[in-house]
């Protein structure tokens, strides 16, 4: 466990992901604007960074995991950000869900160091952070991937090279949005489902057995938002920004996507309704009230 790991944004799913990296007995900076969640790490045995550039310069592996683009773009390339202090050999991956086009520009600027650079966003839940069962997709050279292997295994358990760099986060939006979709979709068909008197289980049970099944109807919202719990997961307003870096990446791409913008428009009236950092299955609350009616299976509120 010779190499030092630089981790910045230690956040909802940051924060287990760094402690899986310590626990494996690597050498940990973490870096994050709340004290409190750097300070946690500070008792546990890691290092706390004074900067972007401090825990870049200290690092063979610099991690970031922020919120959105203009978050990325700052700490990697802003005032002592992670390009002034990065050495060269060494390895910068943000692991955020950012657009393409920002990765690669900070890219080039990594590599103008003498450095290299992968993208490698996530997927999955908390839990999954927590438990090391993360989905990573990575994008960059096939040899950088395979020296920081060792650490994406202790995040995940299915890890995918998407190709170079960037592509892993278009990978990434792609998932997310045909998740989003799948979610937004269930929501109107169970309310009127519902409404018309059929049971949730019922519903479940059939469209299970067909075509139409999916992991969100049969695993992910069978234990969350089938029994009312909005808790944790993925957070309603982060749902938002994937959803508008695709519809940017589509429109770039030529392609319309008139069920995305509803998708969109669905995902906004959410936080709307005060569900920003709830979890994205919050969407079906909207269709819950149109309906009058509780998407859940029976004695589960």
């Amino acid at each position: 466990m010779a190499m030092n790991v630089g981790f910045i944004g230690v956040g909802t799913i940051g924060a287990p992901m760094a402690r899986n990296i310590l626990k494996a007995g690597y050498a940990l900076t973490v870096l994050d604007t709340n004290p409190a969640a750097t300070e946690a790490f500070a008792r546990a045995g890691a290092r706390v960074g004074a900067s972007p550039a401090a825990v870049a310069a200290e690092s063979d592996l610099t991690i970031t995991m922020l919120p959105d683009s203009p978050d990325v773009e700052t700490v990697a390339t802003g005032p002592d950000g992670i390009v002034a202090g990065i050495r060269p050999g060494t390895i910068y991956m943000d692991m955020s869900t950012i657009d393409p086009g920002t990765t690669r520009r900070v890219g080039a600027a990594i590599a103008a160091k003498g450095a290299r650079m992968l993208d490698a966003p996530v997927a999955r839940a908390v839990e999954d952070a927590e438990r090391g069962t993360l989905a990573i997709m990575v994008g960059g050279e096939p040899g950088d991937v395979a020296a920081v292997r060792p650490v994406l295994d202790k995040l995940g358990n299915f890890i995918v090279h998407a190709g170079p760099l960037g592509n892993g986060h278009a990978l990434k939006l792609v998932n997310n949005y045909i998740s989003g979709g799948i979610l937004a979709l269930h929501a109107e068909a169970l309310a009127f489902g519902m409404k018309t008197g059929l049971s949730l289980e019922k519903i479940v049970e059939l469209v299970g057995n067909t075509g139409a099944s999916s992991a969100q109807l049969l695993k992910i919202q069978h234990g969350k938002s089938f029994v009312g719990d909005f808790s944790r997961g993925f957070m309603t307003r982060l749902a938002v920004k994937d959803v508008r870096l695709a519809l940017a990446m589509a429109k770039q791409a030529g392609v319309e996507t008139p069920l995305g913008a509803g998708l969109y428009q669905s995902l906004q009236e959410t936080c709307a309704r005060g569900y920003a950092t709830d979890d994205i299955a919050s969407v079906v609350r909207l269709r819950e009230e149109q309906a009058g009616i509780k998407v859940r299976y029976a004695g589960k509120g």
